[in-house]
C-alpha cells in the first residue's frame, strides 16, 4: 500500500495570501502546502481522499492520471472545492466514479454542487460535467472502494463530523480535535498514523502540535505523519523539534505501508 500526500495544508494554505512571514517567504520547496488531500494506493486500485480546491494541481504534481473512488471526510470548502476536477476521471471512464463519504457531506456536495447531481441538468453537447456515484458510509462498518477495504471511523470537528478512514495498517485522520476511546480501540496496530496538527498553541476545533503528539503516542503507532499544518511552522524547524517517530508531512511525500 501506498500514501501521497497530496496537501498538507490548512485552509489558507501556505504561503498565505498577503503574508510575508519567514515560512511564506521560505525557498524550501516543502514549506508551500496546498490545502490537504492524499491518494491511497492498494494494488491497481487508487482511492482519493477528499477533493481540496487545488486538486489538477496537485495530480499533476503527483503524476496521478487514474482515480478509482474518491473517499470524503467532512464538507469543509477547503476539503470538497476541487470536485469539478473530477471531471476528467469520470470522462475517460465513461461510467460514474464512485463517491464515498459520511450523509451530510454528500448532502452539502449535492446542494452545492447541484449541476452534478441533478440528471435534469445536462451538459450541453460538446461538453461534460462530472458523473458521480453517491454511497453513504457509515463509522464502524468496513466498506470497499474500488476494491480497497476501508474503515471510516466518525470524529467531532466543532459542531461538525468529520470522518477518518483505516485502510489495513494506515489510518488518515484529518481536522479532529480528539480522539474518543471507541475509536482509540479501531486504531490499535497501526504502522502509519496520519493526523491534523495546526499549531502549537491550542485551537478549539484541531489538534495542536502537542496534542497530536499526546495522540500518537496513545494509539501507538509505529510512524506518525502531522498535516493540516499553517504558516506558523516552518518544515525544518518543526521537524526537529518533534520526535523521532513524529513527522510534519509535506506536498507531495509518498509514504510505503507494508
Amino acid at each position: 500500500m501506498r500514501l501521497t500526500f497530496l496537501g498538507t495544508g490548512t485552509s489558507f494554505g501556505v504561503p498565505q495570501i498577503g503574508c510575508d512571514c519567514a515560512v511564506c517567504r521560505s525557498a524550501d520547496p516543502r514549506d508551500k502546502r496546498t490545502r490537504s488531500g492524499a491518494v491511497v494506493q492498494d494494488g491497481n486500485s487508487t482511492v482519493l481522499i477528499d477533493t481540496p480546491p487545488e486538486l489538477r494541481l496537485q495530480l499533476l504534481a503527483g503524476g496521478f492520471s487514474s482515480i478509482d473512488a474518491v473517499a470524503y471526510t467532512h464538507e469543509h470548502a477547503d476539503h470538497i472545492n476541487g470536485i469539478d476536477d473530477l471531471r476528467m476521471f469520470s470522462v475517460r471512464r465513461r461510467r460514474p466514479l464512485p463517491v464515498y463519504g459520511p450523509r451530510e457531506t454528500l448532502d452539502r456536495l449535492r446542494r452545492s454542487f447541484d449541476y452534478i447531481f441533478d440528471d435534469a441538468v445536462q451538459p450541453y453537447e460538446g461538453t461534460s460535467k462530472p458523473t458521480l456515484e453517491i454511497h453513504e458510509v457509515e463509522p464502524g462498518r468496513p466498506v470497499s472502494m474500488a476494491g480497497v477495504e476501508a474503515l471510516p471511523l466518525s470524529f467531532q470537528h466543532g459542531h461538525l463530523r468529520v470522518f477518518g478512514y483505516r485502510f489495513g495498517k494506515l489510518a488518515y485522520i484529518t481536522d479532529v480535535k480528539a480522539i474518543p476511546d471507541a475509536e482509540r480501540d479501531q486504531l490499535q496496530g497501526l504502522e502509519v498514523l496520519v493526523v491534523n496538527a495546526l499549531w502549537w498553541r491550542p485551537h478549539p476545533t484541531h489538534l495542536s502540535i502537542g496534542e497530536a503528539v499526546e495522540t500518537a503516542r496513545a494509539l501507538g503507532a509505529r510512524r506518525t505523519y502531522l498535516t493540516h499544518l499553517t504558516h506558523e511552522t516552518g518544515h525544518a524547524q518543526l521537524a526537529a523539534d518533534l520526535p523521532d517517530d513524529v513527522k510534519p508531512a509535506y506536498d507531495g511525500l509518498t509514504l510505503e505501508i507494508p
